[in-house]
């Protein structure tokens, strides 16, 4: 069965099995769904099959989802698991546990990927599925003529699990990530030599070079903003591999005579640096899950973007953010390394287009 659950079946599932591969971004951008299935089933035990990240700069999902009490557990697995031993083990540990409901949160691998995988969560018991996109308006985000562009992704994902009730994208509490007091409290003491409510807040690392807008720019972009925000902080964050591109950067803020600035990359964790997000006026980034967490928590977002995909599938979501998007003749190539088009839809973006995007944010 793959749709509408009866209010009973609703109130006497105890156990949840949730589908959700990806890492940082993937999970971000799936928070309104998570809330919508913790409101649906808030007395069952909800578990998360989830996949071991493939990139050491994608956390897992655990270290975004801890401390909000919307998934119990993890249930993990390798990409690309199709030994027959390892899908055995799989769905041995999954039979055990005998989920009563299956919410699917695939992203759009196709039609028959998402049949297989519903056919698989069969065997394994569940017999109640929901979201399970075995249809292609399912799989494909749908095409807005107003804006000429596709909707969002968070958007699909709670489109498909329309049986579980509505999920407001435009209401902020869809996208708590619940922050704890000591999470704020660490992010507050890194960042205590920047002056409060004059914070901006910088990511210039990504996970694939198509989306790398180059350490020049990022560092001739640091050296405007010191220049026209006097009195302003700057505050870096990445994963440690990024402390170093981020230090060549922040000396081009340095100097142009800007405030003081901290180098975050490596200290803080995923939750933590979202808290950090929290404090900035203003999020400047690439497509990458920094940005999605920084809108997470409500902070503008200036997003520089590749054309790699089509326009705001993957753009932060609300009305506040300012993107980017240099539209080519290649755009859409999906490619994660770029080398015959030299990344033309990203170095095309300038210096002083990113610099007018800040100003329309911060004046």
């Amino acid at each position: 069965m793959n749709g509408t659950l009866t209010q009973p079946k609703k109130s006497s599932a105890r156990r949840v099995l949730i589908y959700r591969l990806g890492s940082l971004g993937d999970t971000v951008v799936a928070l309104p769904a998570l809330h919508l299935i913790a409101r649906a089933f808030p007395q069952a035990e909800r578990r998360m099959l989830t996949n071991v990240p493939v990139n050491v700069k994608a956390p897992p999902v655990a270290a975004i989802l801890e401390n909000t009490g919307l998934t119990h557990g993890y249930f993990r697995y390798s990409v690309g698991t199709r030994g027959l031993g390892d899908l055995v083990r799989l769905w041995w540990t999954l039979f055990c546990w005998r989920p009563d409901v299956l919410v699917y949160l695939g992203s759009a691998r196709g039609v028959a990927s998402a049949q297989r995988d519903e056919k698989f969560f069969r065997l394994c018991g569940v017999r109640h599925q929901i979201g399970v996109a075995v249809t292609e308006d399912m799989q494909k985000n749908r095409w807005d003529t107003a804006t000429e562009s596709l909707e969002f992704e968070a958007h699909r994902l709670v489109r498909n699990l329309e049986a579980l009730g509505d999920a407001d994208l435009d209401d902020p509490t869809n996208w708590d990530l619940r922050l704890t007091p000591e999470e704020r409290s660490r992010a507050e003491a890194e960042m205590r030599s920047l002056p409060p409510g004059r914070i901006i807040s910088v990511s210039v690392g990504t996970k694939v070079q198509s989306k790398d807008w180059g350490r020049e720019n990022w560092r001739s972009l640091l050296a405007c903003l010191a220049e026209i925000y006097q009195g302003y902080g700057l505050a870096l964050s990445g994963a440690p591999e990024e402390s170093e591109a981020s230090e060549f950067a922040a000396e081009g803020w340095r100097q142009a005579g800007g405030g003081p600035a901290v180098n975050l990359c490596g200290r803080l964790k995923p939750r933590e640096s979202a808290a950090a997000f929290e404090r900035a006026q203003i999020f400047i980034g690439h497509d990458s899950g920094p940005m999605h967490l920084a809108a997470a928590v409500q902070t503008p977002c200036v997003a520089i973007f590749a054309a790699r995909n089509i326009p705001r599938m993957w753009f932060p979501y609300g009305w506040k953010h300012r993107v980017l998007y240099h539209k080519v003749e290649c755009a859409g190539c999906n490619l994660e390394t770029c080398i015959l088009e030299k990344k033309r839809c990203l170095t095309s973006i300038t210096v002083d287009e990113v610099v007018e995007q800040v100003r329309s944010v911060l004046g």
